[in-house]
């Protein structure tokens, strides 16, 4: 089944505190066909403004004069009406560490500042595919029967990676902050699937692969890892037996394939 909206259909919201910048992402945006747009300068415009109207993706720069986007999108969490807008940040940041706050919040894409037009119509793919509800046609599996464990210590990032699940018509999951709370999970329930972070206090998503690795009780268990550490430090994650990596922001098709090619490694 697959239930979507089309890109004329998609509602935006841009939040942008530059007026020649706005404008011009604006006449972007509309080039591609969409039409329902909106253009706010702040985190609080932006806040005001979604009390009338819920956009379908919110595109917004990366610091804000009063906020930053990790804070705006943090303040969308606590709203259920808002939780589930897809997010976008636009940003000419070029440290890695500045922009992992985003990353942990679940954004769909992070686009350059300046972006070309082949950016930004990956990115509103990207956005289409996270909007659509398709199941993930599996075989062996009834997708809507499958129970996941979702690992992370970001609670925005728990709540849109089980959003991104739901999509692919999974909709049996639990949740754990670290390895430890996710052992106890594991000790407690029988798992098709968990899906975890790297980085996390207490017990980081290496050491738990490697518990299940090690377990008789769970070794057959698939463990897909969506992160946004880079290549060099994932070579022991591979090593401790991780099935598959994502990495944030990750595309939503992206996650469909990876559910297929681990649960049915010989399809």
């Amino acid at each position: 089944m697959n239930l979507g909206v089309s890109l004329e259909e998609l509602g935006i919201l841009l939040v942008e505190p530059s007026n020649m910048q706005r404008k011009l992402i604006l006449d972007q945006l509309s080039q591609q066909g969409i039409s329902t747009l909106e253009g706010v300068a702040s985190a609080r415009e932006a806040l005001m403004r979604m009390r009338s109207f819920v956009p379908d993706l919110i595109i917004t720069s990366l610091y804000l004069p009063d906020a930053d986007a990790h804070q705006l999108f943090a303040l969308m969490e606590d709203d259920p009406r808002l939780s589930g807008v897809a997010r976008m940040v636009v940003s000419s940041e070029q440290k890695v560490e500045n922009l992992e706050s985003v990353r942990q919040a679940g954004v769909l894409a992070l686009l350059p500042k300046p972006f070309d037009r082949k950016d930004l119509q990956r990115a509103l793919a990207t956005t289409l595919a996270y909007l659509t509800h398709e199941e993930v046609d599996l075989s062996l599996y009834d997708v809507t029967s499958l129970r996941v464990l979702v690992v992370d210590d970001s609670k925005m990032a728990r709540k849109y990676l089980q959003r991104v699940l739901a999509q692919t018509g999974i909709e049996q999951m639990d949740e754990a902050e670290n390895g430890a709370e996710a052992i106890e999970c594991l000790r407690a329930n029988a798992y098709d699937l968990v899906v975890t972070d790297y980085n996390m206090p207490v017990m980081d998503g290496e050491a738990l692969v490697s518990f299940i690795r090690e377990s008789t009780d769970y070794a057959h268990l698939p463990v897909l890892m969506v992160t946004s550490e880079d290549e060099s430090r994932l070579a022991s994650v591979k090593q401790a037996g991780v099935s598959a990596i994502c990495d944030k922001p990750f595309e939503v098709d992206e996650v469909r394939r990876l559910l297929v090619s681990i649960l049915e490694p010989d399809a």
